[in-house]
């Protein structure tokens, strides 16, 4: 049986940035890369395509630093409120 494939789904998957990268918040994967065991995602700025970088695709599971899909800082401000509430809540 072959070994599944980490991250199947991650090229052309849309991201937002938690905080500015590059002087963007919004990329997009068109490319990815496997070593070894660690599977690597090429990010491209939607506004400005010359913005390329590299990223180890796991942090795009961590919430405080990546959202999936495009976000506004509106829907952002909103879903942090909420956690914020949340927070308050537990204490």
């Amino acid at each position: 049986m072959p070994k599944k494939q980490k991250f199947p789904y991650l090229v052309g998957s849309k991201w937002t940035s938690r905080q500015k990268t590059w002087g963007w918040r919004h990329f997009q994967v068109v490319n990815r890369k496997n070593q070894g065991d660690l599977v690597f995602a090429e990010m491209v700025a939607s506004c400005d395509p010359n913005v390329r970088f590299w990223l180890n695709a796991k942090q795009l599971k961590n919430p405080s630093l990546w959202q999936a899909g495009w976000q506004s800082l509106e829907e952002m401000k909103e879903e942090e409120e909420e956690e914020m509430k949340e927070m308050e809540v537990l204490q």
